[in-house]
């Protein structure tokens, strides 16, 4: 569709969750997609999108992500410094990590480091594991990274 566009773009389905919700005369049952697009070269774009079917709620996600995607600027195959990000009630703390080690953390965060190119990161979740929290979480790291780039340089 729109990838003459958006050429070297990787994308992943990191979630996909059945919403349903009493309404007179039944159920009303519709999805919820956590879409991210990186580009392996210090790029990620997030997006969470709800529609009745499962592809729909995918490709809203997906139109999302290309959207809000953030450059930073990686040092070497890793991050440029440690952070500590809280996200309502996920925390998680990322540290650079000499390269060849690889990605030592966990649950969304992984995905998420290798769409955007990072190879060699060590990090904890401290607080919920939620997997939508954490993904913001990670785009929080991102905008931190590059609200301190722009200030730097």
């Amino acid at each position: 569709m729109e990838d003459h566009q958006n050429e070297g773009l990787q994308e992943k389905v990191l979630h996909i969750r059945r919403v349903s919700r009493k309404v007179p005369g039944g159920n009303y049952v519709s999805f919820s997609a956590l879409v991210a697009v990186g580009d392996g070269q210090g790029s990620l774009g997030i997006g969470l999108a709800k529609a009745l079917e499962v592809p729909q709620a995918i490709n809203k996600a997906l139109r999302k992500a290309k959207k809000r995607m953030i450059k930073i600027d990686l040092k070497g195959t890793t991050i440029p410094y440690d952070i500590q990000v809280k996200y309502n009630a996920s925390k998680i703390l990322l540290k650079p990590a000499p390269q060849g080690t690889g990605l030592k953390v966990g649950s969304v965060i992984r995905p998420l480091m290798e769409l955007s190119g990072v190879r060699d990161l060590s990090g904890k979740i401290l607080g919920s594991n939620n997997k939508i929290n954490l993904t913001y979480a990670v785009y929080k790291v991102f905008q931190e990274f590059r609200k301190r780039g722009q200030n730097h340089a």
